[in-house]
């Protein structure tokens, strides 16, 4: 597998940066199997304990760090869980059903796609007892504070909310606590992006697509594409204090920009903009024990990747995927190519420290450093899936890679086989150890969502 690109190799020695050389070739053929080698299968086993079922799309489930042994599960139609000590509590945590858009339950991307706890939760002070959450709502329901001036039609608004738990109960958020801190219009009703994490520095990153459609183009897209956009929030990784306590408080007065922003005080960039150029950041996460900044980038109709996000970096989306030049102009799925990049197309941009195409799997989803103990082969390892092998097929893979050396391998079960069914998150606990979450369906309908705990072959 083709994994990494004279680009890629110089980003890792210099701090992940690196420029859009032009390429040795000038042909316009699209490239139709741009990575001719295949993920191959590692020395990893693992067994998928399930912990959790009846959900119906879970996406991503995180610990609140307080050392309870609790873990919070969201899913895609608008509920929280909880499993507590292994097992799934009865009582959803809070159910948002009626807030959010009406979910098709063929397919959809909109819907509760994120949550984060602060890193003060369980401490006195800022932040104790907060928790975040990442929805699509009904434009009617509130006021974007980032209107698309170029839009004719907005499908629905992002929402970044607050919220705290019933002082009654610690295991039910209290739906009365809600505190909205920035919604922005989204033009397409896919890419709405939705991962958010904390990073070590205490403050919130967010991650939101290009707005939908295919080719960053379209209602609601900039000549160049949102990604490349410096002045819309679409197609970016943002950074922001919520608690209003860092930098500079933003308009609507309910979160502030932090100072060492890389845009801050520049013109022609909002300054919550941390990272641009992304496509589709559906889930991200930071290591726990050095601090990197991982993605993954849900492609178009060729290449999935992997990014390691650096302050102010460009991931390239459009004018790139992957470590290839993608021509939006030709108005065709996969048009991908090997050929120089004009001068207006030179910005500094970032490489993917990992990359496949299609022929190994359908959209990437990020996950975790590993830094449990329970399987000591994995630790310190990339470990990420895709949600399925081939269009409309349980074939979801459970993959890892080493972000230095960017090989992946795939994760067979004890039995030799793969995840099989459509991999849709992870989860991370207090100690580190990690969730594969999934479903037997393609779309947010049934009640076939399970958790699995990844556990060690014995």
């Amino acid at each position: 597998m083709r994994l990494s690109r004279p680009c890629l190799a110089a980003a890792l020695v210099a701090a992940l940066t690196c420029s859009i050389t032009p390429r040795l070739s000038a042909d316009p053929t699209p490239l139709l199997n741009p990575i001719p080698f295949d993920i191959q299968v590692g020395d990893v086993r693992v067994n998928l304990v399930p912990v959790a079922e009846g959900m119906v799309m879970p996406l991503w489930a995180v610990s609140p760090g307080d050392g309870s042994d609790r873990l919070f599960v969201i899913d895609q139609v608008g509920v929280v869980y909880l499993i507590k000590k292994g097992k799934l509590v009865d009582r959803p945590v809070l159910d948002l059903r009626k807030q959010i858009v009406k979910i098709k339950p063929n397919f959809d991307e909109r819907g509760l796609l994120g949550i984060a706890f602060h890193p003060n939760f369980a401490k006195s002070g800022p932040g104790n007892g907060r928790v975040y959450l990442y929805t699509s709502e009904p434009t009617s329901s509130g006021k974007s504070d980032f209107p698309l001036k170029d839009a004719q039609n907005i499908d629905h608004h992002s929402v970044v909310t607050e919220w705290r738990f019933h002082s009654s109960n610690p295991d039910v958020i209290d739906p009365s606590s809600r505190r909205e801190i920035m919604r922005f219009d989204q033009p397409q009703f896919n890419h709405d992006g939705g991962a958010i994490a904390f990073g070590p520095d205490g403050m919130l990153y967010i991650g939101v697509g290009d707005g939908g459609k295919a080719h960053d183009k379209g209602d609601g897209h900039s000549p160049g594409g949102n990604g490349q956009d410096r002045m819309k929030v679409l197609g970016k990784i943002l950074r922001i204090d919520p608690l209003g306590r860092s930098g500079k408080k933003a308009a609507n007065g309910q979160y502030s920009v932090p100072a060492d922003n890389p845009f801050v005080g520049e013109p022609t960039w909002l300054p919550e903009i941390w990272a641009s150029g992304m496509r589709n950041p559906f889930r991200m996460s930071f290591d726990r024990k050095d601090g990197t900044f991982t993605t993954g980038d849900i492609g178009q109709n060729m290449i999935e990747e992997i990014n390691i996000i650096v302050r102010g970096g460009n991931y390239g989306w459009p004018i790139k995927e992957g470590t290839f030049y993608f021509d939006r102009r030709q108005g065709k799925e996969g048009s991908i190519y090997i050929k120089p990049l004009t001068k207006a197309e030179l910005p500094k941009m970032i490489d993917p420290v990992i990359q496949y195409d299609h022929d190994d799997g359908i959209s990437v989803i990020g996950g975790f450093v590993y830094r449990g103990s329970a399987i000591p082969k994995l630790v310190g390892q990339y470990v990420f899936g895709e949600w399925t092998r081939k269009s409309g097929k349980k074939l979801g893979r459970l993959l890892y890679a080493d972000l230095k050396t960017a090989k992946a391998y795939e994760i067979l079960q004890a039995n030799g086989k793969p995840a099989g069914r459509y991999v849709t998150g992870f989860g991370e606990d207090d100690n580190g150890e990690l969730y594969l979450l999934s479903s037997d369906s393609v779309g947010p309908k049934g009640k076939t969502g399970m958790v699995f705990k990844i556990m060690p072959v014995k």
